[in-house]
């Protein structure tokens, strides 16, 4: 067993399932967690997210050998004030945030005497709160490590470990490199999704409920995307902007070739693009990382 005793702080889907998951496959570890928000706290005890809700983050972190921060990017300062008092003096914390050399900065300055390994599972869902958490959330996904020069490569290792039981796998990163992955493969495709559903309600000759009664399954799939966790996603967009803006500068490029192609009828460029991209998904299904069901595999949890 890599760690006997794990803190969760934020106990929403990220943290609940991480809570899950954990009881589930390590049953002899001992879990702890707190939230903020006493009805989050309370709701995560009747779903017994963890072993024990407790009712401050010090006390939620004492005598723990490893901390996971599921809380917003945004967040991050606060939740390491507040669990800071409880740490032990061999303690590694963790995290779960989307990007992560910001937050790899954040944690280091904020708690000097810890091992910060900056973590990313790279899996969720639309919803959020603590009863969107699920044990089965990371099987067969990605957890990407960023740990700096610093950190001990055997608490490197038995993070991965860890995380591993969970059923995810495992890649180590460096941070900026991750940032800029994670701009092209998640972060963009958000604010798309973000922008084409907000522009779709906003034309005027188009009514709400129209938009709503004729979701064709592309603009569908995108509503999904788009109804994602508002704090989360902000904050990730303020922490990682400069990747963001990087791989949305290219992208804007390429939207402006296919404009072009659009407007000149240059049907062999938009076909060369099509196929090339329909390879890609085929790939992304290859190595189970999605499947071809309609539903995309995401039944209801």
């Amino acid at each position: 067993m890599a760690f006997s005793r794990v803190a969760v702080i934020g106990l929403g889907l990220l943290g609940g399932s991480v809570g899950l998951a954990i009881g589930q496959a390590l049953p002899e570890c001992r879990t702890t967690g707190w939230d903020r928000d006493p009805d989050v706290r309370a709701r995560a005890a009747e779903r017994g997210l963890v072993g024990t809700v407790c009712e401050t983050a010090v006390d939620a972190v004492k005598d723990c050998e490893l901390v996971i921060l599921c809380v917003p990017v945004g967040a991050m300062a606060a939740a390491a004030e507040a669990i800071a008092p409880g740490l032990g003096a061999n303690v590694v914390v963790s995290d779960v945030g989307s990007s992560k050399q910001k937050v790899g900065e954040l944690l280091r300055t904020a708690l000097p005497g810890a091992t910060i390994i900056p973590a990313h599972p790279v899996a969720g869902t639309e919803n959020s709160g603590p009863d969107a958490g699920f044990a089965a959330l990371f099987h067969n996904r990605w957890c990407i490590l960023t740990p700096d020069g610093d950190a001990p490569p055997e608490a490197t290792e038995k993070l991965g470990r860890l995380w591993t039981a969970l059923g995810a796998r495992i890649e180590i990163m460096d941070p900026a490199h991750h940032d800029l992955v994670l701009a092209v493969t998640s972060h963009i495709p958000h604010l798309i999704a973000f922008t084409i559903v907000g522009t779709a309600s906003d034309l005027e000759e188009v009514t709400q409920s129209e938009v709503i009664k004729y979701s064709a399954g592309g603009f569908r799939d995108f509503t999904r995307i788009a109804a994602s966790d508002p704090t989360m996603w902000r904050d990730v967009f303020l922490s990682n902007r400069e990747a963001v803006l990087e791989m949305l500068g290219r992208f804007t490029e390429d939207l402006t070739a296919m404009q072009r192609a659009v407007r000149s009828g240059d049907g062999e460029t938009l076909f060369a693009l099509f196929e090339r991209t329909r390879a890609i998904r085929r790939k992304v299904i290859e190595q189970g990382q999605d499947d071809a069901r309609p539903d995309f595999g995401r039944a209801d949890h």
